[in-house]
C-alpha cells in the first residue's frame, strides 16, 4: 500500500481513492473543443495510478498520444459527506503537485462511443504526485501559480484563480457523491497548454507555495 507524506512532519497516511475534476478551466475546455459542462465532471483513478517523485512514466503500448495535465491535488484529512462550502477547508490536510496523464487517442475513442474515460485516465502511473505540504502552508489555494516545463521548455502555465469551481466548491460537490475519508486525494483540473509526451522527456511541475514534482518518461 502506498503511503502519502506531508513534508516537514512525521505524518503518513495510506492512499485512499483518487477523484478528479474534469473541465474546470475554461481555456482548457476551449483548447479541446469540449462543451462547457452544466455540472461537475468527476472521474476516478485507482491507487495504482500514483507515481512518486523521480519515478518514470511508462506510456502504454496501446496509445500513441499520452498528454500531460498539470493539477493542484488536495489531501483529505477527515471523513465527511455532503460537506458545505463554508466548512470545506476544515477537511483539507494538505496540497500537492499532480499530473493527470491522459491517453488522448483512447479518450477520444471512448468519448465518441459514449463510454467512461477510466481506461484513458487510470492506467498504471497515470497520476504522478509530489509529497504534500500541510494545508496551513498555503495561504489561498484559489490563487496559486502553476507551471510545467518539459526539457526546459515552458509547456503549461496558469493560476488556480482561473478554476470554474473553487477548492471549497470542488470538495463540496465531490462529497455529494463520495464519502470523503482520510487519505483520499482530489485533483482539481488543468489549465490550458496540455500536449503530448515522448520517451526521454524530463518534466518539472511547480505550484506556488506547494512545491515541485520531477518525473521523466521512460
Amino acid at each position: 500500500m502506498r503511503m502519502l507524506t506531508i513534508r516537514g512532519t512525521e505524518n503518513k497516511v495510506p492512499l485512499g481513492k483518487i477523484m478528479a475534476l474534469g473541465r474546470n478551466y475554461l481555456d482548457h475546455i476551449r483548447e479541446l473543443n469540449n462543451p462547457v459542462p452544466d455540472s461537475a465532471v468527476i472521474f476516478c483513478k485507482p491507487p495504482t495510478s500514483v507515481l512518486g517523485e523521480g519515478e518514470q512514466i511508462e506510456i502504454p503500448a496501446y496509445s500513441n498520444d499520452c498528454h500531460h495535465e498539470l493539477e493542484l491535488a488536495l489531501l483529505i484529512g477527515r471523513e465527511g459527506k455532503n460537506i458545505p462550502q463554508e466548512s470545506a477547508s476544515e477537511y483539507i490536510a494538505g496540497y500537492a503537485v499532480a499530473l493527470d496523464l491522459t491517453l488522448r487517442d483512447l479518450q477520444d475513442e471512448l468519448k465518441s462511443k459514449g463510454l467512461p474515460w477510466e481506461l484513458a485516465k487510470g492506467f498504471d502511473g497515470s497520476c504522478p504526485l509530489s509529497d504534500f505540504v500541510s494545508a496551513s502552508a498555503v495561504k489561498n489555494p484559489d490563487n496559486l501559480a502553476l507551471s510545467l516545463h518539459i526539457n526546459g521548455e515552458l509547456r503549461q502555465q496558469g493560476n488556480t484563480n482561473q478554476m470554474m469551481r473553487s477548492v471549497a466548491a470542488i470538495i463540496s460537490v465531490v462529497s455529494r457523491y463520495f464519502t470523503l475519508q482520510p487519505g483520499d486525494v482530489i485533483l482539481t483540473g488543468t489549465p490550458a497548454g496540455v500536449g503530448p509526451l515522448h520517451s526521454g522527456d524530463q518534466l518539472v511541475a511547480n505550484i506556488e507555495q506547494v512545491g515541485t514534482l520531477k518525473v521523466s518518461v521512460k
